[in-house]
């Protein structure tokens, strides 16, 4: 009887032990199955995020921005590292990269792990990227390069049937060396269609050239517009001095870049006879914009507002469909140039000091 209530005990017991270990078994299972959650959980968090950091040499600030188109999605600061490093949700797409004075172009992934290294005071020379993502934005980088040393003038300076072969030419090759590249299909297409919208621009400003030309040696048409210091200026009250007329706005940033050239090109030329014209197209509802503007950036020369007028007869005889313009009249009110050079273009200045001399 003992002994049976014995081996019962030991069964017992051996039944509890086996009870035991079935429980840490499944408790096992259990926390196995909450770890995988957890992984794949951060795992899942960090595909849904890029994650970014930049290495940059005599940077020119300690914040740098990442931008679509012109809103910032992402401000990221200097650390005790001094390295740039975020996490951020993104749409895969396009991106700049901006570091307070220059940018550069980004494509950016959810899953991304992107490392830039570069020199500011060598921008777009010295950007190199590794980690997930460095192949589609070393690419973007060398583009950049190349579009730089591209010659431009020579294609703009071709006759029309030259300038389209040469036009299809660069696009089939644009095309070809991303094509053979093997990079993400988003990327490629999206690069396709910038190169497709970008030489589109380049054939309306190539057409916009040639009609100008037309326009050369031709009486310009009459204006009428409000003048930042009061009242109105027309331009026959100009006559009698070289009229050099910038079209433009208080939003477009490539006009405002030309603004420190034009200030020199006025200083340079002051006292002789030319007249330096700045003609806003910025909308009415930006009227006050267009005077608090000019004010705070103590803009000289002759500052017009175009306003309602700006489908005037003189913005459309010259056909100004982009800004900035820049139109070069004579004494007479005859066009010297109707796509005059832009102030930043040494041509300007040799160009005028020619007939001013």
């Amino acid at each position: 009887m003992k002994s049976k209530i014995i081996t019962s005990v030991h069964r017992l017991s051996g039944s509890s032990h086996e009870f035991q270990i079935k429980n840490i078994l499944i408790m096992s299972k259990h926390l196995y199955t909450l770890l995988t959650v957890v992984l794949f959980s951060s795992f899942a968090f960090a595909q849904n995020k890029v994650t970014f950091q930049a290495d940059i040499a005599n940077r020119n600030g300690d914040v740098i921005y990442i931008k679509d188109d012109n809103n910032t999605i992402q401000e990221i600061k200097i650390d005790k590292n001094n390295l740039f490093k975020a996490s951020f949700e993104v749409k895969d797409g396009m991106y700049l990269l901006f570091d307070g004075v220059q940018y550069t172009q980004l494509f950016l992934k959810n899953g991304y792990d992107l490392k830039l290294k570069m020199d500011a005071e060598r921008f777009d020379e010295s950007i190199k990227y590794t980690g997930k993502g460095e192949s589609e934005n070393n690419f973007l980088a060398q583009s950049t390069i190349d579009e730089n040393i591209f010659d431009y003038n020579e294609l703009l300076a071709a006759d029309e049937a030259n300038f389209n072969k040469m036009v299809d030419a660069k696009k089939n090759l644009d095309f070809q060396k991303l094509d053979s590249a093997k990079l993400d299909s988003k990327f490629v297409a999206l690069q396709k269609q910038n190169i497709e919208v970008s030489l589109f621009g380049l054939k309306q400003y190539y057409n916009q050239k040639l009609a100008g030309k037309k326009m050369n040696n031709s009486k310009a048409p009459n204006f009428d517009y409000e003048n930042h210091a009061g009242g109105k200026t027309t331009l026959e009250s100009l006559k009698g001095k070289y009229v050099y007329i910038d079209i433009w706005a208080t939003w477009c940033g490539p006009c405002r870049a030309e603004i420190p050239a034009l200030k020199k090109m006025e200083a340079d030329f002051h006292g002789k006879n030319i007249e330096f014209v700045s003609v806003s197209v910025d909308a009415d509802k930006d009227h006050d914009k267009w005077k608090a503007f000019v004010t705070e950036k103590e803009l000289s020369g002759t500052q017009l507002f175009a306003g309602k007028t700006v489908l005037s007869e003189f913005i459309k005889t010259f056909n100004v469909n982009s800004i900035p313009r820049f139109i070069l009249i004579d004494p007479t009110g005859t066009v010297v140039d109707a796509d005059a050079a832009r102030p930043s273009d040494p041509k300007l200045k040799e160009q005028l000091a020619g007939l001013l001399q």
